[in-house]
Order: C-alpha cells, then structure tokens, then sequence
C-alpha cells in the first residue's frame, strides 16, 4: 500500500504540474502530445480483454444464470435512477440561472465533430447487438461487446464440466490484464502530465482559456455547479445510506481513478484503474466490480447526461427558442436515455447531444456556442461519471448479495 501511496503523489504532482506548464508556457507544450497519447493508447489496448473477461467471469461466478437477471436488473435500474437525478439537478440549475439569456449565438456551422452523426433512440437498440463481434472488439463498441460477454458466460454455466475450463482461461486474463494495469500505472505521472500540458498548451494556455471561459462563462459555471451538486451532494448521500461506506476513506481510495478520468477525459480508458481501486483500495467484491464496473463506464454517464440536458436549453435560450414544459420533460428523458449512447471517450457526449437537440428542434449550429469549453468541461463530466460508476459498484455490492464473500472494509464500515 505504501508503493500505491508513492504512486497516488506522483500521479497527483504530474495533474498540478502539468496544469501549470500549459497554462505558463501554453503551445510549446503541445509537442508533449504524442507522450499522452501513448500512455492513453496503453490503457485503451486493455478495455477489450478486460471486459470481456470481467464481464464473463462475473456471470460465471453468479453461478445460477437467473441470478444474471435479477442482478443485471438491479444495476440497470439503479444507474437510470442516478442519472435522472443528474438530469433534473442540471435542468433546474440552467433555468434558475438562464446563462444564455444575452449570448449572441451568430451565423455558425454546424461542428465536424457532430456533422453527419445525427442517430435515434432506435440506433442505440441496435448498437446492443454486432453482426460482427471482432469489428465491434476494432472499433471500441463496448455495449455489443457487453452483450455478446454477458450471453457466452450465462451459457458457459450451463455447460457444467465443460465449460469449467473455459471458465479457468477467462480468470487468468482477467488476473493478468489487472496485473498489467497495475504497471502500466507507473508510467501514469508522466502520462497525465503530458496529456494535461499539451491539452492547454493547444487552448493557448493561460490566456487562451480566459478568452474561452469569458465568452460563455454563465454556462461554464452552470454545468459546473450541477456536476458539483450531483458529484458532492448526491452520489455521496447514496454511498453512505445505502452502500453504508464512510464517504471521505471511500473517495480517497479511488483518487487514483478520478485524477487519470480528469487528466484523460475517457471513462473507458480509466476502467482498468477504476476497477483496480475498487477491489485493491476499497475491497469491493471481485464479483461486483467485475459485473458493475464495466456496464456502468458504459451506460452510466451521469455527468454527460446533466451536461446534455444545459447544453441543449443553454442553447435554446441563446437562440431565443421557446421551450415549454414538454420540451422540457423532452430533454430530461432524451438525455437520460441519450447517455447510454456516448462512448467513453473525449468529447463523445457531443455527439449524442444531436439527440436532444433534435428532439425538440433546436440549431444543431448551437453546438459550436459551447465547442470551446467542452474540451474542459468534459474532463469534470468524465471524473463524475467515474465517481457514479464507484459508488454504483459499492452501493450495489451491498445491495444485490455478495454477503457471502466477507472481507476487511478499508474504505469504510457497512
């Protein structure tokens, strides 16, 4: 635990220093780009393996398959309640505020990041099921991968001694993938150093960023607001009545986590980490990190969710849109359900909010309004939607029966 402590410092020190060489030197950072990138690339390599193998061998250690339900069920269920509560904390904080009431939206276009990619709620039904697994595993489409993993270990608990073995493989690699975290993590300080300066160095630094903030700074605080609402107000009352964990012993032990989702913007990317913390740091079962922890870098996007719903009324009151109660109730339900679909990856909840807006007719152009903050904000919404996936895992560890796997709590009594 000492040698993790070291390591938390060193992790914590490359943020603080990173953040000042962008924000003092400013584009001369930006060549440290391509050293984020490769500590990035060397987490993203392990999300495939690891969650195919966790998410099998979480079915398989369930042992009965009708638990899958009622366990599945519960996760699901729990993750659409928090981020419905994310949602509507975000749509109270933009109409009590009004930040676009006075912004000149202007003649824009409409963004490359979002041009082309408007899709439906019937599009994120499909995107559960790949005809073609290997290039779903290519592309990085975790929720087909998620179903196909879930599917092959229910029926490798049908198939008794036959499948025991198979059973056995997926629990080596899983072991091992954890095992290659915990070394790729010593390369982490000067990774998250290099991804925070060169980012700010490629936001012009210190100046740059005022000039961003200035612009729109009544919906930069207002989605800060939200996120610091839901992330110090809500998801810890829940850790602590129903996952009966000590909230501040809990946080710590998952810094590590939270500082690598702030520094890479990627829910998906933090997965190995967030899932080492847990059971290393916290104790969370092995069984409920294994099965929770995957589906909810995936479908619990909290802080995407919240910042969708600003976002979009931000934008119909810059451009003057009338949007009454059922717009509204539009909104919350499209973002909710819209969060599903983001990838977790940089900026992806950009994508996903050409959802809400064309649910209620508004400017996808709007988007360029809050292009230039996004990059920022989106680390905040990804270090939120890594702290709802753990105490997800906690809550539900206590919830949907490990209590028979007893084990020291170090992040807190129950």
């Amino acid at each position: 635990m000492k040698a993790d402590r070291i390591l938390l410092y060193l992790l914590l020190a490359g943020i603080v220093a990173g953040g000042l060489c962008g924000w003092l030197i400013g584009e001369a950072m930006s060549a440290w780009d391509w050293v984020g990138k490769l500590f990035l690339n060397a987490l993203k390599m392990l999300i495939v393996p690891l969650i195919v193998s966790s998410m099998v061998m979480a079915v398989a250690e369930l042992g009965d398959v009708r638990r899958l339900g009622r366990a599945g069920g519960m996760v699901i269920l729990y993750y659409f309640a928090t981020t419905a509560i994310a949602v509507l904390i975000g749509i109270v904080m933009v109409n009590l505020i009004q930040p676009g009431s006075g912004v000149i939206l202007g003649d824009g276009e409409i963004p490359e990041v979002v041009a082309g990619k408007e899709k439906g709620i019937a599009d994120i039904v499909l995107s559960l099921v790949s005809p073609n697994i290997i290039e779903a595993a290519a592309r990085m489409d975790v929720l087909p991968l998620i179903v196909f993993s879930l599917f092959f270990g229910a029926i490798l608990t049908t198939l008794g001694e036959k499948g025991r073995p198979v059973v056995r493989v997926f629990d080596g690699i899983n072991d091992a993938i954890l095992k290659m975290v915990r070394l790729i993590m010593w390369i982490a300080p000067l990774g998250v150093f290099a991804l925070v300066a060169s980012r700010l160095g490629q936001a012009g630094g210190g100046t740059g960023i005022a000039n961003e903030v200035a612009k729109i700074g009544k919906y930069f605080v207002t989605v800060l607001i939200g996120l610091g609402i839901h992330g110090f107000v809500v998801l810890p009352l829940l850790l602590r009545l129903l996952g009966r964990r000590r909230i501040l012993p809990y946080a710590g032990g998952m810094t590590e986590a939270l500082s690598t989702a702030w520094s890479t913007a990627s829910s998906s990317a933090t997965l190995p980490i967030t899932m080492r913390c847990a059971q290393d740091h916290n104790r969370v079962s092995r069984r409920s990190a294994m099965l929770v922890m995957p589906l909810g870098a995936t479908i619990n996007m909290d802080g995407t969710a919240l910042y969708e719903a600003v976002a979009a009324i931000f934008i119909a009151q810059a451009t003057g849109f009338p949007l009454g109660a059922g717009d509204q109730v539009i909104i919350f339900l499209t973002a909710t359900l819209a969060a599903i679909g983001a990838a977790g990856i940089p900026e992806a909840g950009l994508v996903t909010m050409v959802i809400v807006l064309n649910a209620v007719g508004l400017p996808l152009e709007g988007i360029g309004l809050i292009l230039t903050v996004d990059w920022f904000l989106d680390r905040f919404r990804t270090t939120v939607n890594v702290w709802g996936d753990s105490v997800g895992t906690a809550v539900l560890d206590r919830l949907y029966g490990t209590a028979d796997e007893p084990r020291p709590l170090a992040g807190g009594s129950r």
